[in-house]
């Protein structure tokens, strides 16, 4: 590992240490487990400060590059380097300001459509099996009526994580896990809640599964990007009434 890094640039330190240690990591010359040399040798193959260098770690540890450990065996190890640094980084995007109704629909717009196609081409046997079972579980919340509304929207986040793992594309995966945790503060305040919207949801999902067990792409496509549009016009229209909120 001596080779792997170089004296940083003086005019940016900090972060030439976190560049060189982030672009180790993600071409694959430092793997998950790794342990980087302790601080005094990196202080010598950057030529840093210790303040300047645990700054950088600092930040390669919140970008969840690295974790840092306590004790005997402690130090600076490697994470694994995956998807879920761009779920967790959408999450905060999600959650600030800067993301609007809109943003959030036509981004969700694309993702459901595309999941909903590619579950509908690569769904196995199994995943259809897996698929009504989440479907008659959806089927007896809605049975019950509001009172089990909140159940219903668990199994509806269900349905729609199931849809991005039969897609089998890591990247939609951790994206649909991270939408579906971090939009109920637009629910919450701006979902419409009654029993036709229960009914109606419920039928958009039952519309998508049974289009995707039946392998059609191209409907099922349709179907989920007709789901976020009509459930969003709900919300937009709820909104435009209630500008405050």
């Amino acid at each position: 590992m001596g080779t792997l890094f170089h004296k940083a640039k003086q005019n940016r330190i900090y972060q030439d240490v976190v560049d060189q240690i982030q672009t180790a990591i993600l071409d694959g010359q430092l793997v998950p487990g790794d342990k980087l040399p302790p601080e005094r040798e990196l202080c010598e193959m950057f030529q840093a400060s210790r303040g300047t260098l645990r700054e950088a770690l600092r930040i390669l540890e919140q970008k969840s590059l690295i974790e840092i450990r306590l004790g005997m065996s402690g130090g600076a190890y490697v994470k694994d380097a995956n998807a879920e640094l761009m779920a967790e980084n959408l999450a905060i995007l999600i959650r600030s300001q800067a993301v609007s109704l809109q943003h959030l629909a036509e981004f969700r717009e694309g993702v459901e459509g595309a999941v909903a196609e590619l579950a509908a081409l690569r769904a196995t046997a199994a995943d259809k099996k897996q698929l009504a079972k989440l479907i008659s579980q959806a089927a007896r919340c809605r049975e019950k009526g509001l009172r089990e509304w909140n159940n219903f929207v668990q199994m509806d986040e269900k349905i729609h994580i199931e849809l991005a793992c039969i897609a089998g594309n890591p990247l939609y995966r951790f994206i649909h896990h991270s939408i579906h945790e971090n939009i109920h503060r637009y629910y919450d305040k701006l979902l419409i809640i009654g029993e036709d919207e229960l009914e109606e949801n419920f039928q958009d999902l039952n519309s998508i599964v049974a289009a995707v067990v039946a392998g059609e792409a191209e409907k099922a496509k349709r179907l989920a990007i007709h789901h976020v549009r009509r459930f969003n016009s709900y919300m937009e229209q709820k909104k435009r009434r209630n500008p405050d909120i």
